[in-house]
């Protein structure tokens, strides 16, 4: 009959012979008082198994020397001061003095070994153990939990701060890390793999990336590229099917750029980390405001912020705990959000193969009769209105300058991030140059020379960072949008989502007359009004839609 942890023994690297020397090759039986549980324990794999080997050396010594036997060793590889990590062998080590009763003693190497939760853990675990009349030994430190409780409490709090050091150096360390570009490990995105201190792309699995990346540039969803995948036998890492949610995750990861990514750490209700960070993050921005790079990447930056804002254009609100979002149905009807009803100027939605009143569709006819038209008669009549309207614009025209911004934020969300970026930056900048100079100047804690040596370089920063701003805010080029066949191509190759930014950019929006009779054949074109943001709203209509949006926000609608 051999030990039931002899497999954990010989993972430790211990031989027969040596197992027999240290009195672990038998089963150790006898009264519980004369019996041990030996917790064995190291925070990451990096530690090695020789100290570890030495630790059971010198812990199953102490026990001979005591007259007792080792019944069993547990050993594990876990944190001992994360409240959410959840150690399983310890908890069976305690289990089999506490509740089972079949031993007394519980041998640790170090306090430390034991909790670096302080006496809030060790404080009840003594207590558990006094009212079994069993104690912990401490080998390393010589400590008898049943003689010198103090000095273990003391110890236990010690470990306790000794983690609060040890977290902030590592956090130092790892925050240098990334300023200076370096991959920080963990598993790298679908496609790329660690090259050491750096992020390279994995010849096996960068083609299907590289493909997905311009599925999503393609405004394809998540959820058609995963059941694409799937019917063409494509796997994941793990030999797994695709996924939508896997699909999001992929694109949300800045480290898919071959970006070093600054994530949110996720908190429990009581406001504790909880060892994991919220998807995706943000990418770590150098003193000159751009993102720093750690390796290659699947998709640039460009094309990352690209992919998010078409997400971001596909998300709604959800309902559930945390305010997260979920997706919505890919837009398929182009006038849902710029057509309104003649008669009481609501807007008015899609309704599969027509577009028809909202009002008329939540309310019922006592609030409005409704207007429809067919969905296809409808989109190919203000297809040729745009074109008729913009076409005979001056590039003077305000439609022309709306339609530019709107349509280059919609196309190159990029510039507009980076905006936002650089303003951000700039806004920093400023920030430490005027702590700088109350630091010089009213506390006078800084000498002369540090403080002209660091106001030069923030100086430099905010030099650069205006100047960079200036290039973005430089008005685009309006010029492919005079050239008729240009501005044709534009409207034929942005698909729903872009033609929609186009109409938002220069309508304000298009009410649709009711028909006079059922069958009234009048083109579809004589009963629009198209309001343009280069003509004045009828102060009528105006009046109208402040209505519509007064009664819109009442509980009878809402409800």
């Amino acid at each position: 009959m051999e030990r039931q942890d002899l497999s954990t023994l010989r993972a430790l690297g211990f031989e027969e012979t040596e197992l027999k020397d240290l009195g672990l090759w038998e089963p150790a039986d006898g009264h519980p008082t004369d019996l041990a549980e030996m917790y064995v324990r190291r925070s990451k794999k990096k530690d090695s198994l020789s100290a570890l080997r030495e630790q059971v050396r010198r812990m199953a010594k102490a026990s001979r020397d005591r007259g007792i036997s080792v019944r069993h060793v547990w050993f594990e590889q876990r944190s001992a001061s994360k409240s959410y990590v959840r150690r399983e062998e310890f908890e069976q080590a305690c289990a089999a003095i506490i509740e089972a009763a079949l031993s007394k003693h519980l041998l640790v190497f170090k306090t430390s070994r034991l909790s670096r939760r302080g006496m809030g853990q060790v404080g009840l675990l003594l207590d558990a153990f006094d009212e079994m009349a069993a104690c912990i030994l401490v080998v390393g430190e010589g400590i008898d939990s049943r003689k010198n409780r103090m000095l273990l409490a003391i110890l236990s709090e010690q470990a306790r701060e000794q983690v609060s050091d040890l977290a902030e150096f590592v956090k130092l360390g790892m925050d240098a890390h990334k300023a200076d570009g370096g991959w920080t490990g963990g598993v790298a995105p679908f496609g790329l793999m660690s090259g050491g201190k750096i992020l390279i792309r994995n010849p096996k699995e960068y083609p299907l990336s590289r493909r997905i990346a311009e599925f999503l540039l393609d405004r394809k969803t998540p959820n058609w590229i995963a059941d694409t995948l799937n019917k063409e036998g494509k796997l994941t890492r793990h030999g797994k099917k695709w996924t939508a949610p896997g699909i999001i995750s992929l694109a949300h990861a800045v480290t898919w750029a071959g970006l070093v990514a600054q994530r949110e750490r996720q908190l429990d209700d009581k406001g504790r980390w909880n060892g994991k960070y919220h998807r995706g993050g943000t990418p770590l921005l150098g003193n000159d405001g751009h993102p720093i790079s750690c390796g290659e990447g699947v998709i640039t930056f460009a094309e990352h912020v690209k992919i998010k804002s078409i997400l971001a254009s596909r998300a709604q609100k959800g309902t559930s705990i945390g305010d997260r979002t979920r997706g919505k149905r890919e837009v398929v009807s182009l006038l849902s959000a710029t057509l309104r009803c003649g008669l009481c100027n609501g807007p008015m939605a899609n309704g599969g193969v027509n577009y028809r009143c909202y009002t008329r569709q939540v309310e019922g006819p006592t609030s409005c009769k409704g207007v429809s038209t067919d969905r296809k008669r409808a989109d190919a009549a203000v297809t040729a209105m745009w074109h008729d309207h913009v076409l005979s614009l001056t590039p003077e025209s305000p439609t022309i300058h709306a339609i530019a911004k709107d349509w280059l934020a919609y196309d190159d969300p990029e510039k507009e991030a980076r905006k936002a970026q650089v303003n951000a930056a700039l806004e920093s900048a400023v920030g430490r140059e005027m702590k700088l100079e109350k630091e010089f100047f009213v506390l006078r804690r800084m000498t002369e020379e540090r403080y002209d040596g660091l106001r030069t370089e923030v100086a430099e920063q905010i030099a650069a960072l205006k100047c960079e701003l200036a290039e973005l805010s430089q008005k685009a080029d309006l010029s492919p949008l005079m050239d008729p066949f240009s501005l044709a191509d534009l409207w034929e190759g942005a698909g729903i989502g872009g033609q929609r930014a186009l109409l938002k950019a220069a309508l304000t929006g298009i009410t649709l007359t009711p028909a006079k009779y059922r069958g009234d054949r009048t083109p579809i074109l004589d009963r629009m009004e198209e309001h343009w943001k280069d003509d004045s709203m009828n102060p009528a209509v105006e009046a109208a839609w402040d209505s519509w949006e007064e009664r819109r926000t009442q509980p009878a609608l809402n409800g």
